[in-house]
């Protein structure tokens, strides 16, 4: 299956056992439930899909699991992130191995290096494979900035890099990648909060987090932007807002955790360093997350209802 980079493609959460193993049946279904509800594929072994915590041979059962789950109907996107470039770029081609159809490129973990060091992990990685490759741009999150300059360095030297995940939440990024790219060279948003005015700016596609609770409404939202119907799209982002911004903050594992959950599609499992909320913390989420579910989407929309328990 040919890797299209667009429309909403959930990087999606990874669900644990009460002996906090992989839960790979709760996988396949979620990963079905996505599909099923409208998105173009998944991304696994993300930030979200917690995969600094699993093992190499986790990482291998998971997308093993993802591809089975799937059966062609939609690509799966490995998340590729290492300590070493050695270990990336084993990654690489494991994912490829497994049936996988794209990857998401990240920087190194841990170590800040310079453009050549950074520049030559990333090599490193799109030569591995022949896989449709997305670089993922999180200097929030990584410390590390790929730049517009940098990013058509790349993808001149390297024809499979064909995407970028921008999430720095400056959606003027958006329109300086497109000034400087070819017209094929596809922007996809990584903040969900952004999504409405990365859209505006020209980005096709949302590498979403809270779509993992609520598929339906993240579809919707997309496609109304798209299409530019911006009345219904702004009626639907105001009602989703509450929730979107919980993929902003550091405890969004969490946060998307607890609303999987409360939708009744996944638990709160986390692995530590992460701990489940409580306390205050919880219930000021359990609020956020109960007054958007009453209030429902607009039914302006067609939804009528947020995703049922």
């Amino acid at each position: 299956m040919k890797m299209t980079w667009h429309g909403v493609i959930p990087a999606i959460t990874t669900p644990f056992d009460e002996m906090l193993a992989v839960d790979h049946t709760a996988l396949a279904k979620h990963c079905a439930w996505m599909v099923d509800s409208g998105c173009n594929g998944v991304v696994a072994l993300g930030s979200l899909g917690e995969g600094a915590t699993l093992s190499f041979a986790e990482k291998e059962d998971v997308l093993k699991t993802c591809v089975a789950a799937l059966q062609g109907r939609a690509p799966v996107v490995a998340g590729i992130s290492a300590l070493g470039t050695a270990e990336a770029v084993a990654l690489a081609k494991m994912a490829e191995q497994m049936g996988c159809n794209g990857l998401m490129v990240l920087p190194p973990y841990v170590y800040l290096g310079d453009w050549r060091e950074t520049k030559a992990h990333v090599a490193a990685i799109l030569r591995a494979t022949k896989l449709s490759c997305m670089l993922y741009n999180n200097p929030i999150a990584y410390k590390v900035d790929f730049v517009p300059e940098q990013v058509k360095e790349l993808a001149g030297e390297f024809p499979t890099l064909e995407a970028i995940k921008e999430s720095s939440a400056d959606v003027r990024r958006v329109m300086a990648l497109r000034l400087l790219l070819n017209p094929e060279f596809k922007i996809l948003v990584g903040v969900d909060d952004a999504i409405f005015e990365a859209l505006e700016m020209g980005a096709v596609g949302w590498i979403a987090g809270l779509v993992n609770a609520f598929p339906k409404e993240s579809v919707e939202l997309f496609n109304l932007t798209a299409r530019g119907e911006k009345e219904k799209a702004l009626e639907l982002y105001r009602w989703f807002l509450p929730l979107l911004r919980m993929d902003t903050v550091a405890k969004f594992v969490q946060l998307i955790k607890l609303a999987q959950a409360e939708v009744g599609k996944g638990s709160e499992r986390v692995r530590p360093p992460r701990l489940t909320l409580e306390g205050a913390e919880r219930k000021e989420a359990l609020k956020t997350i109960s007054a958007c579910r009453v209030g429902t989407p607009p039914s302006s929309t067609g939804l009528g209802a947020a995703s049922p328990i």
